[in-house]
């Protein structure tokens, strides 16, 4: 494993996009609830749900990200050895970056919506991608296995179900599980991004095919599922850092959960869609 860690490789200089450096500012790692923890970077949120069995990752950033990541579930008195499954939400560049090398180093199996896995596998971007024009390519990835919208992942005693979300990408997926500490439990959702931002000339209106159906099933979804805490692609979107403030100056009860985040950011999304589709109206 030498060779990995932040000090030696030098990665908090480097940065492969405009925004990537400031995304891949270092967060130090935290338990979310239970036996699942924050290992993402400041910008870009990856999350660990472990087990005795194994352990299950969500995400892998950017490809710099991956020295950090590293280190964060080391730092918590995990190994990246014994990720057995990693999960993607998306197969841009700032969420599934990493996952190839995040694979090499623990051998895990990668899980994806049959869009997103097909891409993964070339390194995309996908044509039908919002973002295709001035897209990145990631590393393509191996044993990538495609899941069902609804199926479940379990490792141990947890037990994940993918939820697919399209909108932002054509194959986005959230995932949804519950985590207990004693009898207390709480149902985390992982939610995929769901704003409408393209690249070139892409426009939601033309080329997206029944956009506002598109994007009612996924914020419909966040509207229903049970939602205690939430975790968003990017933690900035879910107000994250607030609320572990909040958590960390011993706010009670725990800002951590609310039953309406998830429904706040179904209508931050559905806001952010009607002004996208407008503007493109008054072109």
């Amino acid at each position: 494993m030498g060779g990995v860690s932040l000090a030696a490789s030098g990665q908090a200089r480097k940065s492969s996009c405009p925004a990537c450096l400031e995304w891949n500012r270092p967060q130090k790692p935290f338990r979310i609830f239970g036996n699942t923890y924050y290992v993402g970077t400041h910008g870009l949120s990856a999350v660990l749900i472990t087990s005795d069995k194994g352990h299950i990752l969500i995400d892998g950033d950017l490809p710099e990200s991956v020295p950090l990541i590293v280190d964060s579930i080391r730092s918590l008195g995990f190994r990246i050895e014994d990720v057995r499954i990693i999960l993607n939400s998306h197969v841009h560049y700032d969420h599934a970056g990493g996952i190839a090398e995040l694979q090499r180093l623990s051998g895990a199996r990668v899980l994806a919506s049959p869009w997103s896995a097909a891409f993964m596998r070339t390194g995309g971007p996908g044509r039908s991608d919002p973002q295709f024009h001035g897209g990145v390519k990631i590393a393509p990835v191996r044993n990538v296995h495609e899941v069902r919208d609804g199926e479940t992942v379990s490792i141990g005693s947890n037990l994940l179900r993918a939820h697919f979300t399209p909108g932002h990408t054509p194959g986005g997926t959230s995932w949804t599980w519950k985590a207990c500490e004693g009898e207390m439990c709480h149902d985390i959702v992982y939610a995929d991004s769901l704003t409408p931002v393209s690249s070139g000339a892409f426009r939601y209106s033309r080329d997206y095919p029944h956009v506002v159906e598109v994007f009612e099933k996924s914020f419909t979804f966040l509207e229903k599922t049970p939602c205690d805490i939430l975790i968003s692609t990017h933690p900035d979107a879910s107000g994250l850092w607030d609320r572990l403030e909040g958590r960390e100056k011993g706010i009670s009860p725990d800002p951590m959960v609310s039953s309406s985040a998830c429904r706040d950011l179904a209508e931050r999304g559905r806001a952010n869609l009607r002004e996208r589709l407008a503007g493109e109206h008054k072109k």
